[in-house]
């Protein structure tokens, strides 16, 4: 008699607990009171502990051994849980439960050194949640196949990828972006950014109005507001965050549209997949696959914006933008700014680059916590040309090594290569693209992503994914060409 049965009914178990882990750091984001952060590790260190005593339960190596999938589905299944299991005995659970418990109070100590603008009350955080993940990192390397610390860290984010790999394809893409950035700043073509006041109100509402029009379900979400934009939970909850400036509504509007990307991958995920290791997306890189083309190739493409420009006017009235045209480029505007967050399609990768080189060299140890600010400062005035002028342009604007997500950036640039791919197939399954877009009609784009890419969730390994979906094996070219092409436009190069 097969054990997958019982083997399944105890990973559905632990996903559901991991849900509501999941939960509780949207909670600690949005609403959480700013004196609970200290009993809120203690809750996630306490999760944490009972979540790795589920993923290490001895009985789940006697259950794989036992278990006989069906089919395809069932297979894939046991493979995950397989190597769920091995990387979770690697890490002891002393360790695992301090991560989690460093992690939660790091974030709240990153989030009041960001309002102060005060690195140094960060940097003893930061510098035991480096060493907490080194630690890992180690334990991970004895225990399986990674051959570097940061290869091993990297795998819970895209597995079966080494960052020797992705140093190979930035390394062919940066010759490109900067030539594209120096004619563009060379054109003397830039516009001026959008000016004048855009009440919060107002552009919450426009916020609803944009997650709709790409498929968001509400009745499965919701959104709500947090210092850096998110998005959580999976199956029948499934929530974004965006943030407001009120003199740049595209802050919020294309965070929104970025997170809704995330969300609705989630929401699309088969419903059988629910609370099985399927259940999820399979990679980081695909999700931000997700996010990126629902963010640029859709969002920021011309027929769309000139779509939004419509809902603006209804919006705020006169705005001072006196054509679609006009506005596109607005929203296009290439300047070397400070935030990754806000950065053109033109300088995004460019930012990931930076930080990829970075965390590698914190997690091999050839760069102390110590000299991080002077080396971002450094490093990003030879990459960008600009002075950083405060932390909160700098070394404090992203949460992810506060929150111990070390390999997680460089999934944003595989991310935009994978949406590059996606794109040129679903321009040629799609060829009224433009009109459809121009009417603020997503549904054939967004529904011939679910059907491709998102509605197999775990199914599938990450590259395999965009493989199918796409005829052909992910390449960076895509992505150069449809940026020279639309900038070239743009800029009249």
């Amino acid at each position: 008699m097969t054990a997958f049965p019982e083997l399944i009914a105890h990973q559905r178990d632990t996903e559901a607990l991991s849900q509501v882990m999941g939960r509780l750091g949207w909670d600690q984001e949005t609403v959480m009171p700013r004196g609970a952060a200290g009993q809120r590790a203690d809750e996630m260190g306490a999760l944490e502990g009972v979540l790795h005593a589920r993923r290490t339960d001895p009985r789940i190596g006697e259950w794989l051994a036992k278990s006989e999938p069906a089919d395809a589905e069932g297979a894939r299944m046991l493979a995950l849980i397989a190597r769920s299991y091995q990387r979770s005995q690697c890490v002891p659970a002393r360790l695992a439960a301090e991560l989690a418990r460093t992690t939660s109070l790091a974030q709240g100590t990153w989030a009041e050194a960001r309002a102060r603008g005060d690195v140094q009350h960060f940097l003893p955080t930061l510098r035991q949640v480096v060493k907490l993940k080194r630690e890992q990192a180690e334990a991970l390397c004895e225990g399986t196949d990674a051959t570097t610390a940061y290869d091993a860290l990297l795998e819970d984010y895209e597995p079966e990828t080494r960052a020797a790999d992705i140093a190979a394809i930035f390394d062919r893409m940066r010759p490109r972006l900067v030539a594209l950035r120096n004619a563009v700043l060379g054109s003397g073509k830039i516009p001026d950014p959008l000016r004048g006041e855009f009440p919060q109100d107002s552009q919450l509402r426009l916020a609803r109005k944009m997650a709709e029009a790409f498929g968001y379900d509400f009745t499965r979400g919701r959104l709500d507001l947090a210092v850096h934009p998110f998005s959580s939970g999976s199956g029948s909850d499934v929530r974004i965050t965006t943030r407001v400036v009120e003199t740049d509504p595209f802050n919020c509007l294309y965070s929104t549209i970025h997170e809704v990307g995330h969300a609705c991958y989630e929401q699309g995920i088969a419903p059988q997949y629910a609370l099985t290791p399927l259940g999820q997306g399979v990679s980081m890189g695909v999700h931000e696959s997700q996010s990126r083309i629902y963010e640029n190739q859709l969002g920021r493409s011309a027929p769309f914006t000139a779509w939004i420009f419509a809902q603006m006017q209804q919006e705020f009235g006169d705005f001072g933008v006196d054509s679609p045209e006009a506005f596109h480029a607005i929203v296009n505007r290439v300047q070397p700014g400070f935030i990754r967050t806000e950065a053109d399609e033109v300088h995004y990768n460019l930012h990931v680059m930076m930080r990829f080189d970075l965390e590698r060299q914190l997690i091999d140890g050839s760069l102390d916590v110590g000299d991080l600010e002077e080396a971002w400062n450094a490093r990003f005035l030879q990459d960008f040309g600009v002075v950083v002028d405060k932390p909160a342009h700098g070394l404090l604007q992203d949460v992810h090594w506060s929150v111990g997500l070390f390999g997680y950036f460089p999934t944003y640039t595989l991310g935009n290569v994978y949406a590059g791919c996606l794109m040129q197939a679903l321009r040629k399954a799609v060829p009224d693209l433009d009109a459809q877009l121009a009417r603020g009609d997503l549904a054939p784009a967004t529904g011939w992503l679910r059907e491709n890419v998102q509605q197999h969730g775990g199914l599938m390994a990450p590259r395999e994914v965009i493989t199918r979906a796409c005829g052909a094996a992910p390449t960076e070219g895509p992505l150069l060409d449809y940026l020279d092409a639309k900038f070239g436009a743009i800029y009249r190069l």
